[in-house]
């Protein structure tokens, strides 16, 4: 891998974006890869914006990736993928959850929230390399909706050149014991997922 990998995080506070985030940087230095990784969060604690940028490459000195350079962008809540589609690379991999958590001007009346064909409007402006993912009806399924950042994680993991025993290895160091199980489940889900959408 000569040119780093430019992944972004983008969901809403409380979703786990964070711990996705540490999860996609420790698997990416257990696979042998120099990793930078910075986060920004606003009201992370009240529902506001929260992304973070991580690098994967032989060696990376910045830990951010600039407009128009990322090259994964991963999307836990629809309006925030929007917000932040402009730092996905032209012809770049999108991975969108379709979960909505409608912001405070759509709450109090001010704005509406987008359709989803608006959404996939706007993100085909930039990317035609992209996939839905129904994370957190995926995780309900499994009783615990939290685990939705592990579908999203199992989705990313099937476009990297990464083996899975190393995500294995990893995701227990970053989630509670007592809901180890259901998130495993969880990553194996989305990977899956993202498997048979690979294949058509």
């Amino acid at each position: 891998m000569k040119e780093p990998i430019n992944f972004m995080l983008v969901g809403v506070g409380g979703q786990g974006t964070l711990l996705a985030a540490n999860i996609l940087a420790e698997v990416g230095l257990v696979a042998g890869y120099d990793v930078k990784k910075s986060e920004i969060h606003g009201m992370a604690q009240r529902g506001g914006s929260v992304s973070s940028h991580v690098r994967w490459g032989e060696q990376v000195f910045s830990p951010m990736a600039g407009k128009g350079e990322v090259d994964i962008l991963l999307g836990f809540e629809m309006v925030e993928a929007l917000r932040y589609i402009e730092f996905l690379r032209q012809g770049g991999r999108a991975i969108l959850s379709t979960h909505k958590i409608p912001p405070v001007a759509v709450t109090s009346g001010g704005a509406e929230y987008p359709s989803q064909a608006r959404f996939i409007g706007v993100v085909e402006q930039v990317t035609k390399d992209y996939l839905l993912v129904p994370a957190v009806e995926i995780a309900q399924e499994l009783g615990n909706a939290r685990a939705h950042n592990l579908v999203m994680l199992g989705a990313l993991s099937v476009f990297l050149p990464v083996e899975e025993d190393i995500w294995l290895q990893v995701a227990p160091r970053h989630v509670p014991a007592k809901a180890l199980e259901v998130n495993l489940e969880a990553f194996r889900r989305g990977r899956a997922l993202a498997g048979q959408a690979r294949k058509r």
